[in-house]
């Protein structure tokens, strides 16, 4: 299973960018789906997550300007970023669990990553 993270770059104090994790492979089923981030210096932290029914859960420094949103038939999910501020600039990484056949083990995959820069 790969996930391939895309959408990063630079964007401006309140501006807007949107990432986009699609994930491919042997796959059965996909449960929960979130984005992390890691900022320099700092440990990874979740942004967002998202479960295989819809329901969502944000960190608080971005609850009202993120939102996370999937696409079960492209097995991709989303991180709509609003109101950018400085602080918000990290390497974000895509996650999920997947079972790749009926009645074999779930694992955690990782995105390799993909850079946020906000900034004047």
């Amino acid at each position: 299973v790969q996930l391939q993270a895309s959408g990063g770059g630079l964007a401006q104090p309140g501006g807007s960018l949107r990432l986009s994790c699609a994930a491919s492979g042997s796959i059965f089923s996909i449960y929960d789906m979130g984005w992390y981030r890691q900022a320099a210096g700092k440990q990874r932290e979740l942004v967002a997550i998202i479960t295989n029914g819809g329901s969502t859960n944000y960190a608080a420094s971005v609850k009202g300007r993120f939102t996370i949103s999937r696409d079960n038939a492209k097995n991709t999910v989303y991180l709509q970023m609003n109101s950018l501020k400085p602080e918000d600039t990290a390497v974000y990484y895509c996650n999920t669990n997947v079972r790749s056949s009926y009645s074999g083990p779930t694992f955690s995959y990782w995105g390799q990553g993909t850079l946020v820069t906000v900034s004047s």
